[in-house]
C-alpha cells in the first residue's frame, strides 16, 4: 500500500496509524479528490470475511471466493453524512479500482450491488467510465430477472434514489432486455434522479417510456410514447 501510494499520483495515504507507536494497527486513511477513506483490514487485524454476494462478474466457476480475506474501504468520518453523494461514491470506486492493481487483489465487492467482480474486470470498467465511458452497470450495479417477466436492477439506487425497472414487454428477450437496461442505467447515472415522465430510443430504434414510481423508488420502463 504504501509503495503503491508512494508511486501513485491518484491518491495518497493521508493517515497511517502505524506511525504512531511503531506497530502496524492494520488501518489506513486515504486521500484522494480532496476525500478521504478508511480501509481497514490490513495485519494484524483480524481477516475480514467476504461478505455475500450474489452476482458475480468476469469470476469463473473454479474460483473458490471462500478462500479470500477482505479488505473494507469506507468514506471517512467527515462523509458520513454524505456518504451516498454522487462524488464520494465514485471516488470510493474509483479508489478500489487503483487498489486493484495490487498484487494478490482478486476480486472487488461492491456491496450495494452485492456483486463481486474479478479484479481486471473491475478495474477496467470503473477506470473506462471515470475516463469517460459507460457507467459499469455489471459490476456497480446488476440485473435482476422479475417473477413477472421483467428486469429490474440492484445497486442504482446509491448513485441516483431509484432503482430501473423494465417490464415484462421490454425484457421479453433477454438479451435485448439487457442492452436496453444498461443503456438506460448509464443515462440515468448521467442525469441523476427523474421526477416525471420521458421518452427514449432504444438501441434498436424503439421508443421507451421512463416513469417514475415515487412511492417504490423505481422508474419504470415501458414500450410506446404514451
Amino acid at each position: 500500500m504504501r509503495a503503491l501510494a508512494q508511486d501513485d499520483t491518484r491518491f495518497s495515504i493521508s493517515l497511517d496509524t502505524s506511525e504512531d507507536d511503531g506497530e502496524e494497527s492494520g488501518w489506513l486513511e486515504l486521500l484522494a479528490n480532496g476525500m478521504t477513506f478508511d480501509l481497514v483490514g490490513l495485519a494484524p487485524q483480524p481477516a475480514i470475511e467476504v461478505p455475500e454476494t450474489v452476482h458475480s462478474f468476469g469470476i469463473g466457476p473454479d474460483r473458490d471466493i471462500t478462500q479470500y480475506q477482505a479488505l473494507t474501504i469506507t468514506p471517512g468520518p467527515h462523509l458520513a453524512a454524505g456518504g451516498a453523494m454522487f462524488p464520494v461514491v465514485r471516488t470510493l470506486a474509483t479508489i478500489a479500482a487503483y487498489l486493484s492493481e495490487l498484487d494478490g487483489v482478486e476480486a472487488i465487492a461492491w456491496h450495494p450491488a452485492r456483486a463481486l467482480s474479478d479484479a481486471d474486470y473491475f478495474r477496467r470498467s470503473v477506470l473506462r467510465w471515470i475516463e469517460g465511458g459507460a457507467f459499469p452497470g455489471l459490476g456497480l450495479a446488476a440485473l435482476v430477472p422479475t417473477s413477472d417477466g421483467g428486469l429490474q436492477s440492484e445497486g442504482l439506487s446509491l448513485f441516483t434514489g431509484q432503482e430501473l425497472r423494465l417490464s415484462p414487454d421490454v425484457a421479453n428477450d433477454r438479451a435485448e432486455g439487457s442492452k436496453i437496461a444498461l443503456r438506460l442505467l448509464n443515462w440515468l447515472v448521467e442525469h441523476g434522479r427523474i421526477t416525471e415522465s420521458y421518452g427514449f430510443t432504444g438501441p434498436s430504434g424503439e421508443t421507451l417510456r421512463l416513469e417514475p414510481v415515487e412511492n417504490l423508488g423505481i422508474v419504470e420502463v415501458w414500450r410506446g410514447s404514451h
